[in-house]
């Protein structure tokens, strides 16, 4: 399972990072997943592996303009790449009557289907081959959810042992029984895939929240998650001069639930604009979120950067992995 962040950004873009956008990729390594689409996310993905044609469903999480005011450029953009297969959005209420009104009056006219499924109503799943997508309910100023990916195992493993015991030699019986067929051996006995296959690995997870200022209502989505990428917008000395009415996060509150899960990896991102990169570019830096992170979570922190790449592999090491064309 990988990750590539294409915007880092709360609220506007900076010089070093745009607003927000996530590609996700469980399958094969070209087949996509886009989490939010802030506008400028269409030029971020110039940078990577991943395109348009390729892309298979986009999740919003709500409907706040950095999250989502890229979305019709991409779709538009798609069709003049040539993109003929359809495509599904996932996302509450708002965002599929946004895009028609951006068809309507700017006169786009698409030659390929756009489906649209709300995340906003109870037990919402997406399933396709490659992962099942559930959704949970975010405390925000609009309606704002959490994306939870769980890859879907297609891979059988056969268990040797098991098959030289059964007497199944290695040859074509092999091949039905990996492909989930059941076999007759000569002497009549029927062997099931379900007898002779190793135990599917535990799925990999990752838990990607929208703008939150509650991050401990991710709790029921954490249980054996590899990964949780959260909003860290401020730290608590900024949030208690800027007050709490725009609902974000701080760092502290995201550490404290991560820490609470026992996650292994958090990665804190969506940083407001005052955070610069290097600690003596101005009065505040990323090194502020970090420091109040640390303090509280043990895990392995991970502050996102935009085009910075990851991969869970199957044995859940996380490694930096490189997307880029």
């Amino acid at each position: 399972m990988r990750f590539t962040f294409l915007g880092t950004s709360a609220g506007v873009p900076t010089r070093d990072r745009n607003v927000t956008g996530l590609a996700v990729s469980a399958g094969h390594p070209r087949d996509w997943y886009l989490v939010d689409c802030g506008e400028g996310t269409q030029h971020r993905l110039q940078h990577t592996r991943y395109t348009a044609a390729r892309l298979r469903t986009i999740f919003i999480t709500h409907v706040h303009g950095d999250h989502c005011y890229g979305l019709p450029g991409l779709i538009a953009s798609s069709q003049v790449g040539g993109r003929k297969e359809p495509l599904t959005v996932c996302a509450p209420f708002g965002i599929q009557e946004m895009f028609e009104a951006v068809c309507k009056y700017t006169d786009m006219r698409l030659l390929y289907p756009v489906r649209f499924i709300r995340s906003d109503v109870p037990d919402f799943v997406y399933e396709d081959d490659d992962v099942r997508v559930d959704a949970i309910g975010l405390s925000h100023r609009v309606p704002s959810f959490a994306y939870r990916f769980t890859e879907r195992i297609r891979e059988r493993h056969l268990d040797q042992k098991r098959l030289a015991e059964l007497g199944i030699a290695r040859g074509p019986l092999w091949g039905e029984l990996q492909h989930g067929r059941s076999v007759t051996l000569p002497d009549g006995r029927t062997v099931s895939p379900d007898q002779v296959a190793q135990p599917d690995p535990p799925p990999r997870r990752i838990v990607v929240g929208g703008d939150n200022d509650r991050p401990e209502l991710l709790q029921p989505l954490l249980d054996q998650c590899d990964a949780l990428i959260h909003e860290a917008t401020y730290t608590e000395d900024v949030l208690a001069r800027v007050g709490p009415q725009y609902q974000h996060s701080t760092a502290a509150m995201v550490a404290r639930a991560a820490a609470h899960a026992g996650l292994p990896h958090l990665f804190l991102t969506h940083f407001s604009q005052r955070y610069r990169a290097s600690a003596t570019a101005g009065e505040h830096s990323i090194q502020d979120l970090i420091d109040e992170a640390r303090a509280l979570f043990d895990g392995e922190l991970h502050m996102a950067r935009d085009l910075d790449s990851y991969e869970i592999t199957r044995e859940r090491n996380l490694i930096k992995t490189t997307e880029s064309r």
